[in-house]
């Protein structure tokens, strides 16, 4: 099971490198509220475990501050690495640096670029209320779009979007292109035989 987040790119992976898996995904609004992913997973990977021999968690912690850890030692599984998805595709290292070059540093991937009407200006009430846009988001510099796919259409169709997403914040966009390396690598550890 996957956060819907990833869980596309967890899929074309699966598909590329003939895994023999399913990738069933959860809801991504659990990121507004990550104290919920925790209960999710659990009820999830227990739907699951009845119909598969093995299941993992294609999360990394995504703000559970240790409550997906501790879950997944309960029920026995494994999940990604890393605090965040960003983690997964740009690497922790690159995260780091990019937060240290900038602390205000907004991460968008190709998922919240596509969704960001959705996933954050609706949610957070923002198209009701722009008023609360400075709110929000004040303390952030600039938003960086960690760029997954590498198909120019593709790539040209969301950079459009990715702008819309940072001038409706306020902010400017920075690019940066990382692939879903990072993704596969994670996944393969994860689902290699055991």
């Amino acid at each position: 099971m996957a956060c819907g987040a990833i869980a596309q790119p967890a899929a074309e992976a699966a598909a590329r490198h003939g895994w023999p898996l399913d990738v069933h995904p959860l809801p991504p609004l659990l990121h507004n509220r990550p104290e919920r992913i925790a209960p999710a997973v659990a009820e999830a990977v227990a739907d699951l475990g009845s119909r598969y021999d093995r299941v993992v968690v294609g999360y990394a912690d995504c703000g559970t501050y240790g409550a997906l850890d501790a879950a997944c030692r309960e029920l026995g599984v494994e999940r990604l690495p890393g605090l965040h998805c960003y983690d997964l595709f740009a690497g922790p290292a690159t995260v780091e640096a990019l937060s240290a070059e900038e602390p205000g540093t907004y991460l968008l991937t190709d998922f919240l670029v596509r969704s960001f009407a959705r996933t954050v200006v609706r949610e957070l009430g923002l198209d009701r209320h722009p008023e609360l846009r400075d709110d929000y988001f004040r303390h952030y510099a600039r938003v960086v779009w960690l760029v997954q796919t590498r198909d120019p259409a593709e790539q040209a169709e969301l950079r459009g979007l990715a702008q819309e997403a940072a001038e409706s914040i306020g902010l400017p966009l920075t690019v940066r292109h990382t692939g879903s390396g990072g993704l596969e690598a994670a996944l393969a550890a994860l689902v290699s035989p055991r």
